[in-house]
């Protein structure tokens, strides 16, 4: 597992109370219930007994005077949002983990202030300011510790560094906040993550699974949550009506072009960059396209309008190949909409002193051929899990996220081990193997050579190794792929992955 981040958590209690009733606590006894039941209740409210989690009537049994208010979670976003602004004045690069919980890393505004305990004060002298006095702030090697130093009786709590498990040993497992493994660890007699951490982690992965694995490692400390920023400012959205559709893919694109504009100056006088973007295409029909895009680096105006056109020219591809179905098929463009989905702070990207460097230019580079390709023009190669060659890497179009469709870490039984052929055929190339007398070797079920290779594609075999089966989903009714491989070095000192399907040889790869 990654090293944790120094992260600063400031959590502001009773927030969905204080979005509800406006104004810093104390508030007079009131709860906020969904479903009725109490989903927050004030701290007046708690001292007659109400509890999260109670059913409505058992806490207006607490407390007859109690208030109750139905629980709008839009409205807590809504209203942390000015918070979180306020936050990233001061400390760019904030994170929501939900309302009235933010967190941001430590580094940057510690070295700005002088220490970590100094950067906490600091926070929470603006946010007293601005009238919000009771917020908390803890500092500590991740999110979840530092979530529980926030919690604890001191307004602010820095654990040091590497001495998360210690911290955190006293605090009940109920602080993993987990359905069902604190219950079993209480009725087993383990009460505290100390008492959790002492358990071998081999035997908690056996009995508990991965799910019990990871909550083993957060309770030592090893929290290696990444931050993910905040939703952008719906503000930053621009959109363009067409009072007649167009039709055609180029006709949109330069009619976008301010709109794409727009969204830069948004982002640019709010010092933000984007970095992942939805395009909403509205047809004359009603019908809404979207699509989210990613980029290496951020956004400009050309590449929005380069994304929007792909995205055009995708639908009309998708439309020609199955022209009746009319769900599917879309008429001219009414309506475009540029939607920042995730943003960063510029000077994280802004050119050095001295002018960009490699990376920025072969982008720059790479993105012009794109643009002339097309999306697809440029892909990329990723690692992925499966047992034949063409299976192990998945090629992605320049900018996108790479998603690999089989874990690459696990165990694949019947794969190539090190070192791999150097050059893949997709697909595989039919190829001869044949025995000395010129006959087609074959391969029986028990995996046994008809004879022994003599030649391959009209060369002379030099030497050769196998074979070895792979037959997949042996299961299932139709079965998988299946064959038996052999690698064969000829006369020419090139050697051949090849494998056998039925009568046929195939080349699956070359080493070179």
């Amino acid at each position: 597992m990654n090293a944790p981040l120094r992260v600063l958590v400031l959590w502001f209690p009773d927030w969905p109370l204080r979005a509800a009733l406006g104004g810093p606590p104390p508030h007079p006894p009131t709860a906020l219930v969904q479903a009725n039941t109490v989903v927050a209740c004030t701290a007046s409210a708690r001292e007659h007994g109400v509890r999260s989690g109670q059913r409505r009537r058992v806490a207006q049994g607490h407390l007859s005077s109690l208030q109750v208010l139905p629980h709008d979670a839009a409205r807590d976003e809504r209203a942390f949002l000015p918070v979180l602004q306020l936050i990233e004045k001061h400390a760019p690069g904030v994170a929501q983990l939900r309302p009235g919980l933010a967190v941001l890393r430590a580094r940057g505004i510690s070295r700005y202030h002088g220490g970590e305990a100094a950067a906490a004060d600091a926070l929470a002298a603006v946010l007293t300011e601005a009238g919000l006095p009771e917020v908390r702030i803890g500092v500590a090697d991740g999110p979840f510790t530092a979530e529980i130093a926030a919690r604890g009786p001191r307004p602010r709590t820095v654990v040091p560094a590497g001495l998360s498990k210690d911290f955190l040993a006293p605090y009940p497992v109920q602080v993993l906040r987990d359905e069902q493994i604190p219950d079993l660890l209480i009725r087993l007699g383990v009460r505290t993550l100390g008492e959790f951490t002492a358990l071998p982690a081999i035997e908690v992965r056996d009995r508990f699974g991965e799910r019990g694995a990871r909550l083993h490692a957060l309770a030592a400390g090893a929290d290696s949550q990444p931050l993910v920023p905040r939703p952008p400012d719906p503000e930053l959205v621009r959109s363009v009506e067409f009072e007649t559709p167009l039709a055609g893919a180029d006709q949109v694109a330069f009619a976008v072009r301010q709109t794409a504009d727009g969204v830069l100056v948004a982002l640019g006088e709010a010092s933000l960059v984007c970095t992942e973007v939805r395009i909403d295409l509205t047809d004359d029909n009603g019908l809404v396209f979207s699509r989210t895009w990613l980029h290496p680096t951020c956004f400009d105006a050309s590449d929005l309008v380069d994304r929007i056109r792909w995205q055009l020219e995708a639908l009309a591809a998708q439309n020609a190949k199955d022209p009746v179905d009319e769900a599917r098929a879309f008429g001219g463009i009414s309506a475009v909409r540029i939607v920042p989905v995730a943003v960063d702070d510029a000077a994280h990207h802004q050119p050095g002193l001295f002018g960009s460097g490699t990376d920025e230019r072969l982008h720059h580079a790479v993105s012009r051929v794109q643009t002339m390709l097309g999306h697809e023009g440029v892909v990329t190669a990723a690692l992925s899990g499966g047992r034949w060659l063409a299976d192990r890497q998945v090629l992605t179009p320049w900018g996108e996220r790479p998603v690999a469709p089989r874990d690459p870490t696990r165990p694949w039984p019947g794969s190539l081990p090190d070192p791999l052929p150097a050059e893949v055929f997709r697909p595989p190339r039919p190829i001869g193997v044949d025995a000395a007398d010129g006959s087609t070797i074959s391969v029986d079920e028990r995996g046994a050579l008809s004879a022994a290779p003599a030649r391959i594609n009209g060369s002379v075999v030099q030497g050769w190794a196998g074979p070895w089966p792979i037959h997949e989903h042996r299961w299932t009714a139709g079965g998988g792929k299946k064959g038996h491989r052999l690698q064969i070095v000829d006369d020419r000192n090139r050697a051949w992955l090849v494998f056998c399907t039925g009568e046929r040889w195939w080349a699956e790869g070359r080493y070179r």
